[in-house]
């Protein structure tokens, strides 16, 4: 069964990135078969999240075969959008493969973890979101584990209390620094939403405003670590901090793939969330290679037999992943298309005077229905698909763009039912509720306020 779900999604990547760069019906087609065939076969293996996200999607099915005009039209691009964020899942998966059997990459984690207390959170915090624009999701099973198994009691010289807020300490850096990849990354997903909604929006018209954003979040974090965290300095036994020189390796790898990205993008004249998928792929065989080079023909023959052998293993965890930001991708285009913009007369009369405000209110939006167990994909996708629509003078579509994501990124940083927080309370045996509500408070109160200043800022 591994095989042939592996199989699928090989069709459906193949078929949807030939449409997206030749612009084929028929190889569209293809795609959107081969990923129905594919969620049939999931069937037991969706979590209750996906399962309830999947239904949704058929349940708006339905309503607009009742009450769409030309129905079929807005199915079938609903259809193509869940192909493509499924596309999207596999080609940033093929980058674990390399990654997870990187020396490079576990050098880096052990450098980061090993830093003196001080230095701890803005290492940590940086490397996970560098790691995660690469690992996705991943980073915070591989980091988590690392971290469990380093916050020993013998660590923290008997000291229960101090392994206790070690853990609080680097698992809220883990969390954190994860949720700013796709704001730093032009290959997140956040990109690839708010891009493929809104043509005429480039990555670079975005950029001022989610790194300014990201940064912020990232000092405001740096900020309340310090000021809440314990000095345990005076009772600890010095020790040398590892060399943080495979982390700058690492970055080197990283802009590597991010400009192998860019130059697609400009070569073939792609947009930027099409050129990732391609560059995604082309970036991991390169990886590969270069760890087996050493086995003849610069490794190429190696890389190949590697991913063919290990691709049903790599992707056979990801159907839930798959279903979540597919089905979400596809449920808010339904959503677009059954909502016509002149009912919304009266709720325009009401926000048009708001201007700028309104993409504060978007990105509250978008933290607040997270938090009710709405994936931050289906209120991005609405909103991105809606606001623009609007022409309220002072909101531009980066503006709207960037406000909506970074809404998603404190969406991961505080509900307790994301796939990120369910994660972090497995390793670390605390409540999701509790590290999202009570470890995250004092951060949230702080950011958000100083957030909403940000984009007010940048709107005027």
């Amino acid at each position: 069964m591994a095989r042939l779900r592996a199989g699928l999604l090989v069709i459906v990547t193949l078929a949807t990135l030939s449409h997206l760069v030749f612009y084929s019906i028929v190889l569209q087609a293809v795609g959107i078969l081969a990923l129905a065939a594919y969620l049939a076969t999931l069937g037991a293996v969706l979590s209750h999240m996906a399962r309830v996200l999947l239904l949704s999607a058929c349940l708006a099915t339905l309503v607009v075969l009742w009450r769409a005009e030309a129905a079929g039209w807005l199915l079938f691009e609903a259809a193509g959008r869940f192909a493509f964020f499924a596309t999207f899942v596999v080609a940033l998966s093929l980058l674990r493969l390399p990654a997870y059997r990187s020396r490079l990459v576990r050098r880096c984690g052990t450098a980061m973890l090993l830093q003196p207390p001080a230095r701890r959170y803005p290492i940590l915090s940086a490397g996970s979101a560098l790691f995660g624009i690469i690992l996705n999701i991943g980073v915070l099973n591989l980091f988590a584990g690392m971290i469990e198994k380093s916050n020993t009691l013998t660590a923290a010289q008997g000291r229960e209390w101090v392994r206790r807020a070690r853990q609080r300490r680097m698992m809220l850096a883990l969390l954190r620094g994860f949720s700013l990849a796709p704001l730093i990354s032009p290959m997140g997903i956040g990109v690839a939403v708010v891009l493929s909604s809104l043509p005429e929006l480039r990555w670079i018209d975005l950029a001022p405003y989610v790194i300014g954003a990201a940064l912020l979040i990232f000092l405001v974090g740096w900020s309340v670590d310090f000021l809440t965290g314990p000095n345990t300095a005076a009772r600890s036994v010095s020790q040398p901090a590892p060399s943080l020189a495979p982390l700058g390796q690492f970055c080197l790898l990283l802009l590597g793939i991010v400009t192998l990205v860019f130059v697609l993008s400009w070569a073939l004249d792609l947009r930027l969330p099409i050129a990732a998928l391609v560059g995604a792929p082309l970036s991991a065989m390169a990886w590969l290679a270069w760890q087996r080079h050493r086995l003849g023909l610069l490794g190429v023959p190696a890389a190949v037999a590697s991913l063919r052998r290990q691709l049903p293993w790599l992707v056979a965890p990801i159907g839930n992943e798959v279903v979540i930001l597919g089905g979400a991708g596809y449920l808010g285009h339904l959503c677009v298309g059954l909502i016509p913009v002149e009912s919304l007369g009266p709720l325009l009369g009401i926000i048009e005077p708001l201007g700028a405000v309104n993409a504060v209110l978007a990105m509250l939006l978008v933290v607040g229905l997270a938090q009710v167990g709405v994936n931050p994909i289906v209120t991005v996708t609405l909103l991105v698909g809606l606001l623009p629509t609007l022409a309220i003078e002072g909101l531009t579509p980066a503006l709207t763009g960037a406000a909506l994501m970074v809404g998603w990124a404190l969406a991961l940083m505080s509900s307790p039912i994301t796939a990120s927080m369910l994660i972090l309370s497995r390793f670390t045996g605390v409540a999701s509720i509790h590290i999202g509500y009570r470890w995250n408070a004092r951060f949230l109160l702080a950011c958000i306020p100083l957030l909403a200043g940000w984009f007010l800022y940048a709107a005027w």
